[in-house]
């Protein structure tokens, strides 16, 4: 899955590594078919919830938890980009 961040302005970006953690109870009328492919399950649902509930979606429970990490913990790509977003905040183009 291709994860891409919400564009922003990178004057004064404070950025930080966050460990995520969503949980989602719901009913959903859907093709059986698409229940065997994981990736394709999950944009679906993804899609679902952006749109909100509907005549086929329930969310029946949802919790979301945010946590700021360590930079260390977050894999040697994703200091690099964190690296590359600070360095953009500080050395702004023109």
């Amino acid at each position: 899955m291709n994860s891409k961040a919400l564009p922003r302005q990178i004057n004064n970006l404070e950025v930080g590594v966050y460990e995520c953690e969503v949980h989602l109870k719901f009913r959903l009328i859907e093709e059986k078919s698409l229940l065997g492919d994981r990736e394709q399950l999950l944009q679906v649902l993804l899609d679902a919830l952006t749109e909100g509930s509907d005549d086929f979606l329930e969310t029946l429970q949802a919790s979301v938890k945010a946590q700021e990490i360590s930079e260390f913990k977050a894999s040697p790509q994703m200091r690099r980009q964190l690296m590359r977003l600070r360095n953009a905040a500080e050395n702004p183009q023109i």
